[in-house]
């Protein structure tokens, strides 16, 4: 079982940035993502994916060249940095634990409970 738990989202002018974070129970051996979900009902989204030694990852084509996704093994976190905020980023972000590299998030075995994103305009 890996428990997973976002922190840092919030109400944020669009243009300016925001940090997330999510801390796991174990983490090292999996591939790790994004994912979020607007208020309007829309089927989770994969944003981003890094796999295990930080060294693939994958962007989804509305946040390439904004979000930055990244981990640090040694403390067992997960981050996306998010730039350039626009107000369709916003949504519940969701970070999520799988066995392989993918954007399938049924392929996701362990979900963290989600974290808010406002971006007004």
């Amino acid at each position: 079982q890996v428990l997973l738990t976002e922190s840092g989202g919030g109400l944020v002018q669009a243009g300016y940035s925001l940090r997330l974070s999510c801390a796991a129970s174990e983490f090292s051996t999996y591939h790790m993502a994004w994912f979020r979900q607007a208020p309007s009902g829309k089927e989770r989204e994969c944003v981003a994916v890094i796999n295990p030694t930080g060294s693939s990852t994958f962007y989804a084509d509305s946040v390439k060249g904004r979000f930055t996704i990244s981990r640090d093994n040694a403390r067992n976190s997960l981050y996306l940095q998010m730039n350039s905020l626009k107000p369709e980023d916003t949504a519940v972000y969701y970070c999520a634990a799988a066995r392989w590299f993918t954007t399938l998030p049924n392929q996701y075995s362990y979900w963290g409970q989600g974290t808010q994103v406002t971006v007004s305009s």
